[in-house]
């Protein structure tokens, strides 16, 4: 058989006018820039960035993979604790501990009761995971339990790789409700931070928590500045209490909610290292610590109608998160909209993580996004807008006071709004729900059906706030089907 040769071929060296001219030929009249996409934030980017040759890479606090989580949030201790081992051992590394009553437990969660929280550990080699406690009022309560579980097993709770997580403000965004005096949680969280530093504590003591705003409605950008305005909020609790700048911002981490728009959410993610980074220089912190990033996949995202689809839209916001450099990841089961997870649910959403790393090695790249013209700009369109909310909200007197005053709630509303029109016009597709819809629904296992809609909860507290309650972006299209 004679071998086939295959001669050079030279090809005509074309440049970015030539390329614009044959796009535009193909448009057919409409202009170029009617190729550009319009960020929910208002400004638009691309069709085509050239390369950022100067790029400096945005690593994770941690660098290198990110930690697998999977929620604990089951009201059944024995159950919960049952899920938690299968999901250590089908390769998770990492627990969120979910209680009734948080913005992230959407009608679950288990019991903030010590007997639950320990029912729900047994058997759980603490000082091998990574461990979080999902904001909540009463975090406290959860503290002193795994402390107290720390000790009966003879480790040392000061170098376990743990998360408090403690914040008021996201639970008051949620509730409307403060328990008590403001001045009064803001002075006792900074002694409370640095009496931990002090005794050798290294992990993330509070949380500016994202996905009650996400949830709500919220834009990137207002998400974005919601939580570097909670950050400050809790810097400056710190720094009032003697603790150092950099001491005070290590002590302080992040967590976002991530959805199914890849690039932007990539950015999001990107622009709150370039963000923090700024407000920490700002500060006069010359080599600022990086930020702490755990993600979450949307809620707000979710479909209940064909929830199949759910499992595309976590995967894509899984590698939005990987690109972006989240250091932790928890990705919700397709189910979770329809009630509680059951195994098959849990280990699929497990799984999409576990796949993106070992078997796409996602992971191996520090910064894949790093010099990517659209998604750097993306990245600083972002961060802009984002500092300018966060400038808004300290100009209203700071997170807590433009939440008691409801003019954050009132920004989130208007965009949550126009979403919901975008929906209604068919500028929006959701599938399963709006495009291609099921002419009839599986059967789908689960361990506990959603609850219905949940009233707000009566406000009790000392201050009160028009309270931010969690939607999903479908539910109109849902109910009318």
């Amino acid at each position: 058989m004679t071998a086939l040769t295959i001669e050079a071929i030279d090809f005509p060296e074309a440049g970015d006018a030539e390329w614009r001219s044959l796009v535009e030929k193909g448009l057919k009249g409409r202009d170029f820039e009617s190729l550009a996409a319009r960020a929910e934030d208002g400004f638009t980017y691309g069709p085509l960035h050239g390369r950022k040759r100067d790029a400096s890479a945005l690593a994770r606090s941690a660098g290198g993979r990110w930690a697998v989580f999977q929620r604990v949030d089951d009201s059944d201790a024995a159950r919960a604790n049952t899920q938690a081992l299968a999901d250590l051992e089908g390769g998770a590394n990492g627990l969120s501990l979910v209680f009734a009553g948080s913005a992230s437990a959407h009608g679950f969660g288990l019991p903030m009761e010590g007997d639950a929280i320990a029912r729900a550990l047994a058997g759980v080699k603490l000082e091998m995971i990574s461990l979080r406690i999902e904001p909540h009022m009463d975090a406290r309560r959860a503290v002193e339990t795994i402390r107290t579980l720390a000790k009966d097993r003879g480790q040392d709770f000061e170098t376990l790789s743990l998360d408090l997580c403690l914040d008021a403000i996201g639970p008051f965004a949620f509730t409307g409700s403060f328990p008590g005096p403001e001045s009064d949680f803001r002075a006792h969280s900074g002694r409370a931070t640095k009496s931990l530093r002090g005794s050798g504590f290294r992990g993330r003591i509070a949380e500016a928590d994202g996905r009650v705003f996400h949830d709500a409605g919220a834009t990137a950008g207002q998400e974005l500045g919601a939580v570097l305005a909670t950050a400050l909020y809790y810097l400056r609790a710190m720094l009032d209490a003697g603790l150092g700048l950099s001491d005070a911002a290590a002590a302080i981490g992040f967590t976002l909610a991530v959805d199914q728009r890849q690039f932007e959410q990539t950015a999001k993610l990107r622009a709150l290292r370039l963000l923090w980074a700024k407000l920490l220089e700002e500060c006069g912190d010359s080599a600022p610590p990086a930020a702490g990033i755990h993600a979450e996949t949307s809620w707000r995202m979710m479909a209940a109608k064909d929830p199949h689809t759910n499992i595309l839209r976590a995967t894509i916001a899984a590698f939005a998160a990987g690109t972006g450099g989240a250091d932790s990841l928890s990705v919700l089961p397709y189910t979770a909209p329809l009630g509680l997870a059951d195994p098959a649910a849990r280990r699929l959403a497990r799984n999409i993580q576990i796949i993106l790393q070992d078997e796409s090695g996602l992971a191996r790249v520090t910064d894949p996004a790093a010099g990517s013209g659209g998604i750097e700009a993306l990245t600083d369109l972002t961060a802009e807008v984002a500092w300018s909310e966060f400038q808004k909200i300290e100009a209203e007197g700071g997170i807590f006071a433009s939440l008691s005053a409801g003019v954050l709630q009132n920004r989130i509303l208007d965009a949550r709004a126009a979403r919901a029109v975008q929906l209604a016009e068919g500028k929006t597709v959701i599938v399963g729900a709006n495009l291609y819809p099921l002419d009839e629904e599986r059967h789908h296992v689960l361990l506990g059906q959603a609850p219905g809609a949940e009233p707000p909860p009566q406000p009790t507290g000392q201050t009160r706030c028009e309270p931010l309650r969690p939607y999903r972006t479908s539910e109109t299209v849902e109910a009318s089907a």
